[in-house]
């Protein structure tokens, strides 16, 4: 095929254009071309794709059907100890997933988990809630259930714990994180991304979340970074396609909206902070990074049409489900039953729900925390993550309703350590 450095421009919009149709349908003609430019159909590239991907979603049914946890579980005194076996390091590169047994105490997670309760008491949360002020979450009918708190002790404390820095330094190890002569970003510092807590009590019936991706929506397709981020699955060598190259993606944009993530995340993932079965309302996923591509190209195909990305829209998260992505919705896989102080992390491609429960039994008490490490795009972000810190403020990615800013005990800046400085951006 052409080299790429003679491969004509894809059109690209580095803000949302103002006709998304139209773009689309120029979009889509423009990556048809560059994909038949290589020798090789869109057929056939998505073919040689379906079949990578068919063979992983039967391995998930087999593990599934032998009675084999499906995704990886890893001790945290291994990660500690720079021990973990190879053949898990190596599943959870297959699987894009793992949960980290014992990331904090069992003890201690109990403890935050009461605290944040004393906390949001103390200063009159449920007085002055006001309802859900995010279309998304407003789906799940807990009343509330997630709380949208980010300044609490418990949080702080874990986000700039040295046990959680392990954790975050080992899966961001997992991408190639130099190439091109280029750094994207410092596996060994992670910024303090906040976010907010979800509590739903024993007894609730919740509608769950429908199965989504939230790297983004539209701009995966439009945007130049993106573009180069996911060159092979566009130019028609998918078969070299790596969802771990962080190459071009720390750089790329994505289109304001509510659902957005400003910064780059090479993990989400969440701290347990009761013990939860894993038939009680718990994360699924598509455990197959891979999959990113499959959605990539497969509204290029004959049977879409020519306006639309497979239900693919600007201010929503990117839509999975059985019309469009069906061999994928087979190999949706659910977490094992989890412990208070365990952690829980897939790919920021991962394909991912939450599963809806009726009559929950125990609590499902979360704190978000991701792997978002240092690169540029995170230290933009993490100037307005300082001054909604310092203000008590809501960030700058989440509804504006502020409940903190004169709330009794919310951490403070010289509580900082090390690490949460590092992470804010704050020179020691």
């Amino acid at each position: 095929m052409t080299a790429a450095t003679e491969r004509p421009a894809l059109p690209h919009w580095e803000t949302k254009p103002k006709d998304v149709a139209a773009a689309t349908r120029q979009i889509k003609a423009a990556l048809r071309e560059q994909i038949t430019a290589s020798g090789r159909s869109v057929d056939e590239v998505f073919a040689a794709l379906e079949a990578r991907i068919a063979a992983k979603v039967e391995a998930i049914k087999a593990d599934k059907a032998a009675g084999q946890e499906v995704w990886p579980v890893i001790d945290f005194a291994d990660i500690a100890a720079g021990t973990v076996p190879a053949e898990l390091v190596a599943k959870v590169k297959e699987r894009g997933c793992a949960v980290i047994r014992g990331t904090f105490p069992h003890e201690q997670a109990l403890q935050w988990d009461q605290d944040i309760v004393d906390y949001v008491d103390r200063n009159g949360f449920f007085e002055m809630y006001t309802g859900p002020a995010d279309d998304f979450f407003a789906t799940v009918d807990s009343k509330p259930e997630i709380y949208p708190i980010y300044w609490s002790a418990p949080q702080m404390e874990a986000r700039q714990s040295p046990r959680m820095a392990a954790v975050q330094s080992f899966l961001n190890s997992q991408w190639t994180h130099t190439s091109e002569g280029v750094q994207w970003f410092d596996p060994d510092r992670d910024s303090l991304y906040p976010d907010r807590i979800r509590r739903r009590p024993p007894g609730t019936d919740s509608a769950g979340l429908g199965t989504h991706l939230d790297t983004g929506s539209i701009d995966l397709f439009l945007t130049e970074g993106y573009q180069q981020a996911f060159r092979h699955v566009f130019d028609g060598t998918v078969e070299a396609y790596d969802p771990w190259d962080a190459a071009h993606r720390t750089t790329a944009v994505n289109y304001p909206a509510s659902t957005m993530c400003s910064a780059f995340r090479t993990f989400q993932g969440w701290t347990a902070l009761s013990d939860m079965g894993h038939d009680q309302g718990v994360l699924h996923t598509v455990p197959i990074p891979e999959a990113m591509a499959y959605l990539l190209m497969r509204p290029l195909l004959d049977d879409v049409p020519e306006d639309e990305l497979c239900g693919v829209e600007w201010n929503r998260t990117f839509p999975i489900g059985w019309k469009w992505h069906g061999m994928l919705m087979e190999a949706v896989s659910g977490i094992p039953d989890v412990q208070a102080g365990d952690t829980v992390w897939w790919h920021c491609d991962m394909i991912h729900s939450v599963a809806p429960v009726a009559d929950q039994v125990g609590w499902g008490n979360v704190m978000y925390i991701p792997a978002a490490p240092w690169c540029e795009r995170n230290e933009r972000y993490a100037v307005g993550v300082r001054e909604a810190f310092e203000t008590g403020s809501s960030p700058a990615d989440f509804p504006e309703e502020h409940y903190e800013r004169d709330w009794e005990g919310r951490f403070q800046p010289e509580q900082l350590n090390s690490i949460g400085r590092r992470g804010m951006g704050i020179a020691d």
